[in-house]
């Protein structure tokens, strides 16, 4: 199967093509301009280094969240416009668990966190159980010290929450405290695509349903109901 998939939850944009279980292209922007600037020609880039068209992609995948809310937003449009124009299935992929797999395999707890601004990070944790990743308590936006708390075993930190965090973080757990290496904090679409497989092989479509899952809201949704 030939994924093309994307990422834009934070302030990284990626895109990158799959198949089977081989990377075949993946472009990366860390500019931080807005992902709308960038995308599609992205894509087009990927795909002529790839596969050549658009029709020989099987199967799409996304970011659906937490992360940024204007990212999220032109990341999942562009997302189900090219899986509806190529008529083919698309799937949504937690941001969180795509920055786990970046650091899996490791014997210690993994503790993925995006920015999420106003002093908080979008956070789970995650834990090794055989070959498997598997979540251990529901994805929140927290404080990092709450993100971190009660964490009395080695700990992975990844993503940019944890880099700018990190010495109020290391204040917490000491010797604990292990960082993923500085090219992994950024979600790559390769990643995502890797983690999509499975629900595209077993015919998973979600391009009627996907939505963003930003678990709080923005500041003018937090706005509108403060006024009513």
């Amino acid at each position: 199967m030939i994924i093309l998939a994307i990422d834009t939850a934070s302030r990284s944009c990626s895109v990158a093509v799959l198949d089977g279980e081989t990377m075949v292209a993946e472009m990366n922007d860390v500019s931080g301009q807005t992902h709308s600037r960038h995308l599609m020609s992205m894509v087009d880039r990927v795909i002529s280094m790839s596969v050549g068209r658009c029709g020989k992609i099987d199967g799409f995948a996304v970011t659906r969240g937490p992360g940024s809310f204007t990212g999220l937003r032109i990341g999942i449009s562009a997302a189900k416009g090219l899986a509806e124009a190529a008529g083919k299935p698309l799937v949504g992929v937690s941001s969180l668990e795509a920055l786990a797999w970046q650091v899996f395999p490791v014997d210690a707890i993994i503790i993925p966190m995006l920015d999420a601004r106003r002093k908080e990070v979008y956070t789970a944790r995650y834990i090794r159980d055989g070959r498997e990743l598997k979540m251990a308590g529901a994805e929140q936006a927290i404080s990092p010290e709450a993100a971190v708390q009660g964490v009395d075993a080695p700990c992975m930190l990844i993503g940019d929450g944890s880099v700018a965090y990190a010495d109020r973080l290391r204040a917490i757990l000491g010797d604990h405290m292990q960082m993923a290496l500085p090219f992994q904090h950024n979600i790559r679409a390769s990643t995502v695509a890797f983690l999509a497989r499975e629900r595209l092989i077993g015919t998973r479509d979600e391009r009627l349903t996907l939505a963003p899952h930003y678990i709080r809201k923005s500041y003018v949704e937090e706005g509108r109901h403060t006024a009513l």
